[in-house]
């Protein structure tokens, strides 16, 4: 018998992302802010920016970038208790994968002695949270830095270029570019991807949940995240003006 295909949301092909839309300054108060919309999935990504570093940091004449994760308890098909300080798990994990994303392209040697925190708050999941969360959070914090110099605090944007992240994987035996929670929840293998624009990998975080793969399938998703990549960083340049050097 042959193989049905599985229509997919938003009538999708395998190597298609969920309609994406990035908003900036949505938020009146923040220094930088995105609500990143990958399909049902919304989170808003906020940027503030507090004088001065971690103690570790002292005398580094270095800043820093950090980030914080939360699901909001309606976010999901049934409430999510809130998460409180020593209570973490997932999110602790989440938010230094967007802390370490975002640092891999801003130069903190010239940021100056002031701490940036991206605060993630899913306010609906529906699959890739925290490849919505980074892709969001760029734009957040390009936004918090351009602030920053036009305060004249700094000379130029201390980025090296842009970071985005989504996810792959083995979904009744096809390879799917950007699960939605009914894909992701019966993947037989997961994968999520952070990018830049000029196609170098920050980090690859795979699971084989129900399967192995080999090094074919492998190669495959890792290519239909790269241009998944491609084209999120497009979309932040589209509503940021920025642009790579040269």
């Amino acid at each position: 018998m042959a193989d049905v295909e599985v229509a997919r949301s938003y009538g999708r092909a395998a190597n298609e992302l969920r309609p994406v839309t990035l908003t900036p300054g949505v938020m009146k108060n923040a220094a930088g802010s995105c609500l990143a919309e990958f399909g049902d999935t919304r989170v808003l990504c906020t940027a503030s920016v507090e004088e001065g570093v971690p103690g570790w940091r002292k005398n580094a004449h270095a800043g820093w970038v950090t980030a914080e994760y939360a699901m909001l308890p309606a976010a999901g098909s049934r409430r999510t208790p809130r998460e409180y300080r020593g209570r973490k798990g997932r999110s602790m994990e989440i938010e230094r994968l967007i802390g370490r994303s975002l640092r891999a392209v801003t130069r903190l040697d010239r940021l100056g002695e002031v701490t940036i925190t991206l605060d993630c708050d899913v306010i609906q999941a529906d699959g890739g949270t925290r490849t919505a969360s980074i892709t969001g959070a760029w734009v957040a914090l390009h936004q918090a830095l351009s602030c920053l110099v036009n305060a004249g605090r700094l000379p130029r944007l201390p980025l090296t270029g842009q970071v985005a992240a989504v996810s792959a994987g083995l979904v009744d035996g096809r390879v799917l570019l950007d699960l939605d929670y009914p894909e992701d929840s019966r993947a037989e293998v997961d994968l999520n991807l952070v990018g830049t624009a000029d196609g170098r990998i920050v980090e690859v975080q795979g699971t084989g949940e129900r399967s192995t793969l080999d090094r074919r399938q492998l190669d495959e998703l890792l290519d239909l995240c790269q241009g998944g990549v491609a084209r999120l960083t497009e979309l932040q340049s589209e509503v940021t003006g920025f642009r790579l050097p040269g």
